[in-house]
């Protein structure tokens, strides 16, 4: 499944369901459920539940127990929508996971290839994004270098990213604010120029800055490079936000191979405070299987 549209659903059978009366917003005698890290759902996992508003399904949410939220999109909503999202996330004591900082070419080269009208445009997306980023109280934004430069040796091509994006901590610094770089896998994402976490973590390093750190994508890695939680372990001092989407399908943990629960609590016992992502989709459609999705999250958390 695609980054850019992975919140198409696949089906698989599901478990044993609460019922839709249980998770009304409106009954006061549902326990709000407190989980152990915060996981961040995106807009439309809820939504037979909650409606197609916005708000709404902040709300169900928040009633459920989460307490962040991403969007990969926010850059793209009209400036009352990202404000309205932001003075809902501040009075609901929710946080602002990702958002997409950027233009992301998917099949050709910039920040690669060095190409200085390509770094201008990136730098002016990253200017953008700090404004976006103040009106809903996000602290982070994803940055995805894009597609290989197959005319230039490797080694250059990582230089030119990590000048780039040293100029971009240039802009994030002043501002409190970090991008996270996410690898992305070959599978889904053939010939792009950041895949790996060891990769991003020696261009962190040598970006030297804390507005440039990792976005690790375990959906992703597990395809890529496996090995979880050594690479966790090996990169953790520059990994800023975590993503989650179990393989294959990309759907909730419980429904592929990967063991979130022990991932889940390596990142805890760590003592990691930041963001989880839930960029993936719900493996059954329907109120059936949002309440999956969330009695999958309730499964995996429960590691202490």
């Amino acid at each position: 499944m695609k980054r850019r549209n992975f919140i198409k659903n696949s089906t698989v059978a599901s478990a044993s369901l609460l019922s839709l009366n249980s998770f009304s917003s409106e009954n006061n005698n549902i326990e709000k459920h407190v989980f152990n890290l915060k996981y961040a759902p995106h807009f439309g996992m809820f939504k037979s539940h909650a409606g197609s508003g916005i708000i709404d399904q902040l709300k169900f949410m928040s009633d459920q127990g989460f307490s962040a939220f991403e969007d990969n999109g926010m850059k793209n909503r009209d400036t009352k929508t990202q404000e309205k999202i932001g003075n809902f996330l501040i009075n609901n004591d929710m946080q602002m996971g990702v958002f997409v900082a950027h233009k992301i070419h998917w099949d050709k080269p910039n920040l690669a290839s060095g190409d200085i009208n390509k770094r201008k445009e990136f730098l002016n997306d990253i200017k953008e994004s700090v404004i976006v980023a103040k009106r809903v109280n996000a602290k982070w934004m994803t940055v995805v270098p894009g597609h290989l430069d197959l005319k230039l040796d490797i080694n250059f091509q990582t230089k030119n990213v990590i000048e780039t994006l040293k100029q971009a901590c240039g802009i994030l610094e002043s501002h409190n604010l970090t991008m996270v770089l996410e690898p992305l896998n070959f599978r889904d994402h053939p010939g792009l120029f950041l895949t790996e976490s060891p990769q991003a973590f020696q261009i962190c390093k040598s970006v030297n800055s804390p507005s440039c750190k990792i976005l690790f994508d375990i959906y992703h890695q597990q395809i890529q490079e496996g090995n979880l939680i050594p690479n966790i372990e090996t990169t953790w001092d520059e990994i800023a936000y975590f993503q989650i989407g179990d393989n294959p399908g990309r759907n909730e943990p419980t429904t592929g191979e990967i063991n979130y629960n022990n991932i889940f609590k390596y990142i805890y016992e760590r003592g990691y405070n930041g963001i989880l992502g839930m960029e993936h989709g719900n493996s059954i459609k329907g109120i059936d299987g949002e309440v999956k999705l969330i009695n999958s999250y309730k499964q995996v958390d429960n590691f202490k």
